[in-house]
């Protein structure tokens, strides 16, 4: 495992950004739903972020839906050079607060034209597809929405594309119809089904970026990270993080907040460096 620090980049796309970058999920509402209870609070945080340095924001126009996108927007545009956001299509959200697919042509069409007006932009740095459930695979081809995605890239509405909760296999689908710069799924130090994923991608110089890095909704719990975080003074959540860093170069991390605080406790991770000895007790967590 390499070393980070707090300026360690990786190259995405043809843009080298931070590696430990910001998720907006949490700027809407509860359940990722609606406005969020302060809009001052969460246009604070997204301007910490970037003043902190951080290039790489994660975003969807279904969160809120609209909502976070038109946060982002308000906060930050005219984006900073050297800004790279991130969206994804693939999905809705219903009246009761799922998140049911949006893999239709016109259903994907219409999430870049939504991204495009609620960020302000009039090309998407990347664009994940978003395929499989809420936090895994499933099996099967995502040839045909993919390529609709990479129809919009020829048509200069999309630089970039990335998958989403997409198996080894439909990573490689993907690819023989176009390039892809990331893959975003669930992994984090106790759920590590991606392993052999991770390292495939590194050699090819593609991003990995975990959604859930600290476990989701409901944060990690394990006593060896308890442990470990007070014997290096350190959160579990931050030697959580610390760990993601280190374990493969082309690692991305998201983690976001609605909290500057929390932000900037997050950033710090970045700094911390996993004596071997601690090491070998947080891999085998997952076991």
């Amino acid at each position: 495992m390499s070393h980070p620090d707090s300026s360690s980049t990786f190259t995405l796309g043809d843009r080298s950004v931070k590696r430990l970058g910001y998720g907006a999920m949490q700027l809407a509402g509860p359940g990722v739903f609606g406005p969020p209870k302060d809009r001052g609070a969460a246009l604070a945080v997204l301007r910490e972020a970037v003043a902190s340095g951080v290039n790489h924001i994660d975003t969807s126009d279904f969160y809120g839906p609209h909502i976070t996108n038109e946060i982002i927007k308000e906060a930050l545009h005219p984006y900073p050079a050297g800004l790279r956001i991130v969206t994804k299509v693939g999905a809705l959200r219903d009246a009761k607060g799922g998140w049911p697919k949006a893999l239709a042509p016109e259903q994907l069409r219409q999430a870049v034209y939504d991204n495009l007006e609620h960020l302000g932009l009039d090309t998407l740095d990347v664009v994940n597809l978003r395929v499989g459930g809420f936090d895994r695979p499933e099996p099967g081809s995502i040839a045909a929405p993919f390529t609709v995605l990479a129809e919009m890239q020829q048509e200069g509405l999309i630089k970039h594309l990335g998958v989403s909760t997409v198996s080894s296999e439909q990573v490689a689908e993907a690819q023989s119809i176009a390039p892809i710069v990331c893959v975003q799924n669930l992994y984090n130090i106790a759920h590590r089904d991606d392993d052999a994923l991770i390292d495939s991608l590194a050699v090819q110089g593609i991003a990995y970026v975990p959604y859930f890095p600290l476990g989701g909704f409901n944060p990690l719990q394990s006593s060896t990270l308890s442990d470990v975080a007070a014997r290096l003074d350190a959160t579990p959540m931050q030697i959580a993080l610390a760990w993601l860093l280190q374990r493969s170069p082309n690692i991305l991390l998201i983690s976001g907040t609605s909290s500057v605080a929390h932000l900037r406790e997050n950033l710090a991770s970045a700094a911390l460096v996993l004596p071997g000895n601690e090491l070998a007790l947080l891999n085998g967590i997952a076991s």
